[in-house]
Protein backbone atom coordinates (compact mmCIF):
# COMPACT_ATOMS: atom_id res chain seq x y z
CA UNK A 1 0.00 0.00 0.00
CA UNK A 2 0.81 3.50 -0.73
CA UNK A 3 2.73 5.28 1.84
CA UNK A 4 -0.95 7.98 3.07
CA UNK A 5 1.53 11.42 3.26
CA UNK A 6 3.35 10.84 0.32
CA UNK A 7 -0.69 10.19 -0.77
CA UNK A 8 -1.91 13.13 0.56
CA UNK A 9 0.29 15.72 -0.80
CA UNK A 10 0.37 14.51 -4.24
CA UNK A 11 -3.96 14.66 -4.05
CA UNK A 12 -3.09 18.33 -3.00
CA UNK A 13 -1.13 18.96 -5.63
CA UNK A 14 -3.51 17.29 -7.99
CA UNK A 15 -5.95 19.90 -7.07
CA UNK A 16 -3.59 22.88 -7.00
CA UNK A 17 -2.99 21.81 -10.91
CA UNK A 18 0.20 19.76 -11.04
CA UNK A 19 0.04 17.29 -14.45
CA UNK A 20 2.21 14.78 -13.13
CA UNK A 21 0.73 14.52 -10.00
CA UNK A 22 -1.85 12.07 -11.14
CA UNK A 23 0.92 10.08 -13.05
CA UNK A 24 2.36 9.69 -9.76
CA UNK A 25 -0.54 8.94 -7.76
CA UNK A 26 -1.37 6.13 -10.44
CA UNK A 27 2.17 5.11 -10.49
CA UNK A 28 1.93 4.72 -6.31
CA UNK A 29 -1.60 2.96 -6.46
CA UNK A 30 -0.32 0.83 -9.70
CA UNK A 31 -0.70 -2.17 -7.26
CA UNK A 32 -4.08 -1.81 -6.36
CA UNK A 33 -5.57 -1.31 -9.41
CA UNK A 34 -4.22 -4.49 -10.52
CA UNK A 35 -5.94 -6.29 -7.88
CA UNK A 36 -9.21 -4.20 -9.35
CA UNK A 37 -8.29 -4.68 -13.27
CA UNK A 38 -8.16 -9.01 -12.19
CA UNK A 39 -10.89 -9.32 -9.91
CA UNK A 40 -12.58 -7.61 -12.91
CA UNK A 41 -11.21 -9.78 -15.46
CA UNK A 42 -11.59 -13.09 -13.54
CA UNK A 43 -15.44 -12.61 -12.71
CA UNK A 44 -17.09 -15.18 -14.82
CA UNK A 45 -15.46 -16.31 -18.11
CA UNK A 46 -12.87 -13.80 -19.54
CA UNK A 47 -14.82 -11.06 -21.86
CA UNK A 48 -11.60 -10.04 -23.47
CA UNK A 49 -8.45 -10.88 -24.81
CA UNK A 50 -6.76 -8.35 -22.74
CA UNK A 51 -4.69 -8.63 -19.40
CA UNK A 52 -4.59 -7.20 -16.42
CA UNK A 53 -1.27 -5.24 -17.30
CA UNK A 54 -2.98 -3.92 -20.73
CA UNK A 55 -6.01 -2.85 -18.68
CA UNK A 56 -4.41 -1.13 -16.04
CA UNK A 57 -2.11 0.60 -18.92
CA UNK A 58 -5.23 1.77 -20.79
CA UNK A 59 -6.86 2.90 -17.87
CA UNK A 60 -3.74 5.11 -17.21
CA UNK A 61 -4.03 6.77 -20.62
CA UNK A 62 -7.74 7.23 -20.11
CA UNK A 63 -6.87 8.95 -17.20
CA UNK A 64 -4.26 11.32 -18.79
CA UNK A 65 -6.97 12.53 -21.24
CA UNK A 66 -8.90 13.84 -17.88
CA UNK A 67 -8.04 17.32 -17.77
CA UNK A 68 -10.33 18.00 -14.57
CA UNK A 69 -9.62 14.65 -12.87
CA UNK A 70 -8.52 15.99 -9.27
CA UNK A 71 -8.97 13.27 -6.90
CA UNK A 72 -9.52 14.03 -3.96
CA UNK A 73 -8.51 10.78 -1.67
CA UNK A 74 -7.69 7.34 -2.19
CA UNK A 75 -11.01 5.58 -2.19
CA UNK A 76 -12.17 8.32 -4.71
CA UNK A 77 -9.15 7.98 -7.41
CA UNK A 78 -9.83 3.86 -6.82
CA UNK A 79 -13.32 4.42 -7.54
CA UNK A 80 -12.83 6.53 -10.71
CA UNK A 81 -10.44 4.70 -11.63
CA UNK A 82 -12.67 1.31 -11.38
CA UNK A 83 -15.03 3.22 -13.37
CA UNK A 84 -12.62 3.95 -16.22
CA UNK A 85 -11.32 0.26 -15.98
CA UNK A 86 -15.39 -0.83 -16.29
CA UNK A 87 -15.48 1.29 -19.37
CA UNK A 88 -12.41 0.43 -21.56
CA UNK A 89 -13.60 -3.49 -20.77
CA UNK A 90 -17.26 -2.49 -21.97
CA UNK A 91 -16.03 -0.73 -25.20
CA UNK A 92 -13.56 -3.73 -26.31
CA UNK A 93 -16.69 -5.96 -25.81
CA UNK A 94 -19.13 -3.81 -28.31
CA UNK A 95 -15.83 -3.22 -30.46
CA UNK A 96 -15.65 -7.12 -30.30
CA UNK A 97 -19.48 -7.44 -31.20
CA UNK A 98 -19.22 -5.19 -33.73
CA UNK A 99 -16.86 -6.76 -35.43
CA UNK A 100 -19.06 -9.99 -35.43
CA UNK A 101 -21.61 -8.56 -36.65
CA UNK A 102 -19.61 -6.93 -39.74
CA UNK A 103 -19.49 -3.50 -38.31
CA UNK A 104 -15.97 -3.27 -37.64
CA UNK A 105 -13.16 -5.48 -39.38
CA UNK A 106 -12.49 -8.05 -36.94
CA UNK A 107 -10.18 -11.01 -36.78
CA UNK A 108 -11.11 -13.73 -37.91
CA UNK A 109 -10.63 -17.38 -35.24
CA UNK A 110 -10.02 -20.72 -36.85
CA UNK A 111 -12.06 -22.25 -34.10
CA UNK A 112 -14.83 -19.64 -33.76
CA UNK A 113 -16.59 -22.49 -31.21
CA UNK A 114 -13.87 -21.06 -28.78
CA UNK A 115 -15.44 -17.71 -28.61
CA UNK A 116 -19.36 -18.81 -28.44
CA UNK A 117 -19.34 -20.20 -25.03
CA UNK A 118 -18.41 -15.91 -24.46
CA UNK A 119 -20.94 -14.29 -26.28
CA UNK A 120 -23.28 -14.60 -23.26
CA UNK A 121 -20.89 -13.06 -21.11
CA UNK A 122 -20.40 -10.15 -23.35
CA UNK A 123 -24.17 -9.79 -23.85
CA UNK A 124 -24.48 -10.11 -20.39
CA UNK A 125 -21.79 -7.18 -19.54
CA UNK A 126 -23.00 -4.71 -22.31
CA UNK A 127 -26.47 -5.48 -20.57
CA UNK A 128 -25.32 -4.59 -17.28
CA UNK A 129 -23.50 -1.92 -18.55
CA UNK A 130 -26.62 -0.29 -20.10
CA UNK A 131 -28.47 -1.18 -16.22
CA UNK A 132 -25.83 1.16 -14.97
CA UNK A 133 -26.08 4.09 -16.88
CA UNK A 134 -29.79 3.77 -16.73
CA UNK A 135 -29.55 3.67 -12.52
CA UNK A 136 -27.24 6.68 -12.62
CA UNK A 137 -29.46 8.74 -14.61
CA UNK A 138 -32.12 8.00 -11.93
CA UNK A 139 -29.60 8.19 -8.82
CA UNK A 140 -26.06 8.68 -9.42
CA UNK A 141 -25.03 7.43 -5.72
CA UNK A 142 -26.51 4.04 -6.54
CA UNK A 143 -24.80 3.66 -9.75
CA UNK A 144 -21.48 4.90 -7.52
CA UNK A 145 -22.12 2.49 -4.93
CA UNK A 146 -22.37 -0.41 -7.36
CA UNK A 147 -19.17 0.41 -9.37
CA UNK A 148 -17.53 0.99 -6.32
CA UNK A 149 -18.98 -2.22 -4.36
CA UNK A 150 -19.07 -4.59 -7.64
CA UNK A 151 -16.40 -3.30 -10.19
CA UNK A 152 -13.79 -2.11 -7.30
CA UNK A 153 -14.31 -4.40 -4.41
CA UNK A 154 -14.32 -1.90 -1.62
CA UNK A 155 -16.05 -2.88 1.64
CA UNK A 156 -18.97 -1.06 2.85
CA UNK A 157 -16.88 0.96 4.93
CA UNK A 158 -14.30 2.05 2.02
CA UNK A 159 -17.67 3.13 -0.08
CA UNK A 160 -18.99 5.05 2.69
CA UNK A 161 -15.73 6.87 3.10
CA UNK A 162 -15.23 7.25 -0.25
CA UNK A 163 -19.40 8.50 -0.63
CA UNK A 164 -19.02 10.22 2.44
CA UNK A 165 -21.83 8.67 4.26
CA UNK A 166 -22.79 5.57 6.92
CA UNK A 167 -22.07 2.36 6.15
CA UNK A 168 -25.75 1.54 6.57
CA UNK A 169 -26.52 3.79 3.83
CA UNK A 170 -24.54 2.03 1.95
CA UNK A 171 -26.41 -0.93 2.31
CA UNK A 172 -29.49 0.54 1.83
CA UNK A 173 -27.78 1.68 -1.07
CA UNK A 174 -26.81 -1.37 -2.92
CA UNK A 175 -30.01 -3.06 -1.86
CA UNK A 176 -31.80 -0.43 -3.64
CA UNK A 177 -29.11 -1.02 -6.29
CA UNK A 178 -29.07 -4.58 -6.44
CA UNK A 179 -33.02 -4.53 -6.83
CA UNK A 180 -33.04 -1.71 -9.82
CA UNK A 181 -30.46 -3.74 -11.81
CA UNK A 182 -32.01 -7.06 -11.50
CA UNK A 183 -35.51 -5.77 -13.02
CA UNK A 184 -33.54 -3.90 -15.59
CA UNK A 185 -31.77 -6.84 -16.78
CA UNK A 186 -34.78 -9.26 -16.87
CA UNK A 187 -36.40 -7.30 -19.85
Amino acid sequence: MAPVGELTELFVSAHAGDAGAIERIFSLLYPELKVIARARLSRGQRLTMMDTTVLVHECFLRLQRQDQLQPADRQQFLAYAARVIRTVIVDIVRHEQAGKRGGVDGADTLDTAALDGLRDDRTDMLALAEALQALAAVDERLASVVEMRYFAGFSEAETAAALNVSERTVRRDWDKARAFLFIALQR
